[in-house]
């Protein structure tokens, strides 16, 4: 089988490529943003010639920066996406693009249980970054019915690329306390189980078993962001109660974040894939490695 990993360079991109140079039945093409802009639509088209199936690691992955340049952001998390599925449309290969938790409504109804947010979920983006990520993902069900798989995922941390557990264990050293958001849920995903469930499900659809459409890629259980921060401190040997509890209303940033982000995992088992390990060992095992 021959694959093409698209945002070779970033946090998740090389941790992928190492799990697919490792499978003896897959030859590797790794294209970082000095090998193929995706924004180029002729130059997708000759780079995914040849190949059986695209992963779409590259994106725009600063949410913030999204609020005043949406457009700019939406190029190439949405119509870049197109020029990709366009690409493999024509070739009849297939496409997984990654995408995120972002492109749904992030809050739960007053009165409202929270459960995880299923994969058929309506969509309703609170934020620019999301709104671009679903025009990708649109792309990707329209042209590629058949080919093209969305893998939503969030709250990434790994060893290639800045991310929030490492910010915590670096100011850990400057600060004594540190104020985190306790009120935001989610699911803390490392890098390198979300690389080998990808490879996974790379063989469930060569072989037929996963049929194309969307999945969520993410570590199961739920925490918040300053729980997380606890458990990273934890298994370092720092004082979890170093981390204070503060609120989303004092912590202000320019893109609006949801509160619940918890995804449901229902259709890997139809896939023949597993689903993640839960969130805390995960991080455990990152940290205990030194790759977090």
């Amino acid at each position: 089988m021959r694959a093409l990993v698209t945002g070779a360079g970033g946090m998740l991109g090389v941790d992928l490529v190492r799990a697919l140079a490792a499978d003896p039945t897959i030859t590797l093409t790794a294209a970082d943003r000095t090998v193929l802009d995706i924004r180029d639509p002729a130059a997708v088209h000759d780079m995914v010639a040849g190949h059986d199936v695209v992963i779409n690691a590259a994106a725009w992955t600063d949410v913030d920066g999204a609020e005043t340049a949406e457009e700019a952001a939406t190029e190439i998390n949405g119509v870049a996406v197109g020029h990709l599925a366009r690409a493999c449309a024509a070739t009849g290969a297939r496409l997984i693009q990654l995408s995120t938790d972002y492109v749904l409504p992030g809050e739960i109804a007053p009165g409202t249980p929270a459960v995880p947010w299923p994969e058929d979920a309506a969509t309703a983006p609170v934020n620019a970054y999301g709104r671009g990520k679903l025009v990708g993902e649109q792309a990707v069900l329209s042209i590629l019915p058949e080919n093209g798989y969305v893998v939503r995922t969030a709250w990434l941390y790994g060893e290639h690329g800045r991310n929030f557990v490492s910010t915590m264990l670096r100011l850990a050293t400057q600060r004594e306390t540190l104020d985190v958001v306790d009120d935001q849920f989610g699911q803390p995903t490392w890098t390198v189980a979300l690389a080998e469930q990808l490879v996974e499900l790379v063989h469930a659809a060569e072989a037929g078993l996963a049929t194309a459409g969307i999945y969520h890629g993410t570590s199961g259980g739920e925490t918040t962001w300053a729980g997380l921060a606890r458990a990273a401190f934890a298994a370092t040997g720092l004082d979890p109660e170093r981390i204070r509890s503060t609120t989303s209303a004092a912590f202000v940033r320019p893109a609006r974040r949801p509160s619940y982000s918890v995804l449901g995992h229902q259709r890997w088992n139809t896939a023949g894939v597993k689903a993640q390990p839960g969130w805390h060992a995960q991080l455990t095992e990152a940290l205990t490695r030194g790759v977090a």
